[in-house]
């Protein structure tokens, strides 16, 4: 038997976020909001962690996959119920349970750690997270007695003006000890409208169990529980905040933090400088000395040491030391950049790899080749890789010279040293150290630089 387990509650309809997609996998900052909870939750305690769920929640155990357990609440019948469908799973498995709600993504791990230490060090049957740093309107009000020792938990409109006067209120985040909370759940009522409170178990405690203990956020959003798609937006600015934050603190320069957006999942460099207007998302990993931005977008992309993207668009490339791309082009999934390369305005590579030190200054497409070292692709050169069915490769070898306006009809390949005219179109291969001209091309051999012999 582990000494802790956990329980997140994830069954909720989440109506008020008008959506066919589960409340708790709509993303923030770049990870299921249920992602960021469970990821803590981990963090903080080492044992199983089950999530609760509604039937049909192929979407949300898809998502998880078997990071997670899960245990189906049949029925919306509240928090209560959904916690009595855990006791089937983790009974005999853990001493204690930390419980969660699953919409909850802005708690943190140094937090969960309070709670369980708080916890473990008292003799309560429950260790209740609370705060009085968030505006109580619609919270659970924590009611103490002349002793200062919790009583229950009364919610909002149920509550006079008296208790709604009250600042301390319900994380909606909990400790338990296991040998209390399974036969104290036999003992929760309906309330009028048929649903079990998870928050009844309070007075249960106080009145008849070894009592309640608690433990404070000390940050102001932690518990900020998300229900539609306005508190979405106030979770995101504060994850976005807390992001940025560590960065800068990490030695990253963020000239303008309102305009830039960073994905829980990213990695920066130090002295890595992130201009306006940029967002780095997905599992984007940003190297040292690097310059990105104003106005680029980074998307599951690895950028090495010494690299600057202005103005630029990145989804699943590569790009290794020294690469400058920009502004205005665009590399798409599979581009793998090799050192020292230059990517100028408006040039577009797809499923291709640029060798070292190769120059594509602008208004140029390569997609599906494979460019040798030290290679210098013209203006307005592209790679005809579709016929329409396949998508053909084309090869470059090192030291070749791509004249402007060349199209590469693939399947193709141009030899070493190998020089195709301005407007050539290549439609055969093209041996090293030859020139190729005209429509379409034809090959003659070269003398020497820059001079071609006779057919």
């Amino acid at each position: 038997m582990s000494e802790w387990a956990a329980v997140v509650l994830a069954a909720g309809q989440g109506r008020r976020m008008h959506s066919s997609l589960p409340k708790v996998l709509h993303p923030l900052c770049g990870k299921e909001m249920v992602r960021h909870v469970v990821d803590a939750v981990r963090e903080a305690q080492g044992g199983p962690v089950l999530l609760i769920v509604a039937p049909g929640s192929d979407d949300l155990r898809q998502r998880l996959g078997d990071q997670v357990r899960y245990a189906e609440q049949e029925r919306p019948l509240g928090t209560g119920h959904a916690l009595m469908q855990a006791e089937r799973a983790l009974k005999g498995m853990a001493d204690h349970l930390l419980v969660m709600h699953g919409d909850t993504p802005l708690i943190q791990t140094e937090t969960l750690k309070r709670l369980i230490a708080q916890h473990e060090d008292s003799a309560a049957a429950i260790t209740l997270l609370t705060s009085s740093l968030v505006p109580p309107e619609g919270l659970g009000r924590i009611l103490r007695d002349a002793s200062g020792q919790v009583v229950r938990i009364v919610e909002e409109e149920d509550a006079d003006e008296g208790q709604r006067a009250i600042r301390e209120v319900n994380g909606g985040m909990y400790a338990f000890r296991a040998e209390w909370l399974w036969p104290a759940l036999r003992l929760l009522s309906p309330s009028p409208s048929g649903q079990y409170y998870l928050t009844d178990l309070v007075a249960i405690a106080a009145r008849e169990g070894p009592g309640v203990s608690t433990a404070s956020s000390v940050e102001e959003m932690e518990t900020f529980g998300v229900n539609n798609r306005v508190q979405l937006a106030q979770a995101e600015r504060a994850m976005r905040g807390r992001i940025l934050t560590r960065w800068m603190l990490a030695g990253v320069t963020v000239v303008d933090p309102l305009s830039t957006y960073v994905d829980a999942d990213v990695a920066v460099g130090e002295d890595t400088v992130i201009y306006p207007n940029t967002t780095l998302s997905g599992r984007t990993t940003v190297g040292q000395r690097c310059k990105i931005g104003p106005n680029s977008m980074l998307d599951d992309s690895a950028v090495g040491d010494d690299c600057t993207v202005v103005a630029s668009m990145l989804e699943g490339a590569t790009l290794e030391s020294g690469v400058d791309v920009g502004p205005f082009s665009h590399l798409r999934p599979g581009a793998v950049i090799e050192s020292e390369v230059h990517i100028g305005n408006f040039a577009e590579v797809k499923n291709s790899r640029l060798g070292r030190g190769v120059k594509m200054g602008h208004f140029s497409y390569m997609g599906d080749v494979q460019v040798g070292k030290n290679v210098n692709i013209g203006a307005g050169a592209i790679t005809c890789n579709y016929d329409g069915v396949n998508h053909n490769p084309t090869t470059i070898g090192d030291d070749a010279f791509i004249g402007c306006d060349t199209m590469l009809v693939a399947p193709v390949k141009v030899g070493e040293r190998s020089v195709t005219g301005a407007g050539a179109v290549v439609n055969r291969d093209v041996p090293p150290d030859s020139l190729a001209v005209g429509v379409p091309a034809r090959l003659r051999k070269r003398t020497k630089k820059g001079e071609a012999g006779s057919s």
